[in-house]
């Protein structure tokens, strides 16, 4: 684990956690896309600060390091200056990350084919224009011809299950921003260490269906008291969307069409309504070819299922 692979796209660049200086009490939340990113360092927020009202916008007091719409020593420069016990936010596998046994690494994994649907939103959100905008501004354009990349990508296919199956099995593989391949992966490097006493892992449909059991288990984790019946109030799905403006990620470098849309449905089982019984026997089987089959039953259901 001391030696970490580089993940590195457009978005973002995991180099940028190098040589970075961690404190003993630091929360690491590490997620794939549209997988409960938001919502963890919500939880995180609350059992950190024990009150629903936050002294900045949760993009501030949770950064997300190795994204690349900021410049690094301003990312660095804000998290030095917090006094509070630190949460962080990335998306990179744990194997992309700095390892350090002081720190509390946190994952939440979510059934694919809900991520699929929720991606098609945070996309359709997204005004990508200022979003280059922003990446160009903060790191510049040096490395795009390395990256290979070419300008904005394609316009999305008009028909919604067009879409769905190509994030699914995207050309990009496991270097793509999002995708099946992607989630796998990313949650695979936290499966793969769940006996280490400083990795947990969560799973949204838990997080759905027993959400101050969950609230309880992660004040255990970060060694803080329980929360009372406010704290969890402030976690629920609805009262979050109330608060768009301020929950929403890269608040502080703005490009969502709609605050309030990034908070869409937080649905789940959706993914599954939305395919037929021969939909979900190519599911079944493209998943099976990038997870294991114990794997495969975790990202599809929770604990529950990997229990049994």
């Amino acid at each position: 684990m001391e030696e970490h692979r580089r993940y590195r796209t457009f978005v973002s660049d995991s180099a940028r956690w190098e040589g970075f200086a961690f404190r003993d009490d630091d929360i690491v939340i590490s997620t794939p896309v549209k997988c409960g990113t938001t919502w963890m360092q919500m939880l995180c927020a609350l059992l950190v600060f024990r009150t629903p009202s936050f002294p900045a916008p949760l993009a501030q007091l949770s950064p997300w390091l190795d994204m690349q719409t900021r410049p690094l020593d301003a990312v660095l420069g804000d998290l030095a200056a917090q006094r509070h016990r630190r949460f962080i936010k990335t998306h990179a596998p744990l194997d992309g990350l700095p390892f350090d046994a002081r720190v509390t690494y946190l994952n939440v994994a979510r059934d694919p084919r809900d991520v699929a649907l929720s991606f098609d939103n945070h996309m359709a959100n997204m005004d990508l224009e200022r979003f280059v905008h922003a990446r160009m501004s903060a790191v510049g354009g040096d490395d795009l011809e390395e990256l290979g990349f070419t300008g904005p990508p394609p316009p999305p296919p008009d028909d919604p299950a067009e879409r769905f199956w190509e994030w699914m099995d995207p050309e990009g593989g496991a270097e793509a921003v999002a995708g099946l391949p992607v989630l796998v992966q990313q949650v695979g490097t936290f499966w793969d260490a769940r006996q280490r006493p400083n990795v947990h892992l969560f799973h949204y449909s838990d997080l759905r269906a027993d959400l101050v059991g969950q609230m309880r288990r992660l004040a255990e984790i970060l060694r803080v008291d329980e929360p009372g019946d406010e704290l969890v109030d402030a976690a629920t799905f609805t009262s979050m969307k109330r608060r768009a403006d301020e929950l929403v990620p890269n608040s502080d470098t703005p490009f969502w069409r709609s605050n309030d849309r990034f908070f869409d449905q937080g649905r789940t089982g959706a993914g599954r309504a939305f395919l037929d019984g021969d939909g979900l026997r190519r599911y079944d089987e493209t998943l099976a070819r990038f997870a294991p089959p114990d794997l495969a039953r975790y990202v599809n259901e929770g604990w529950g299922a990997a229990n049994e």
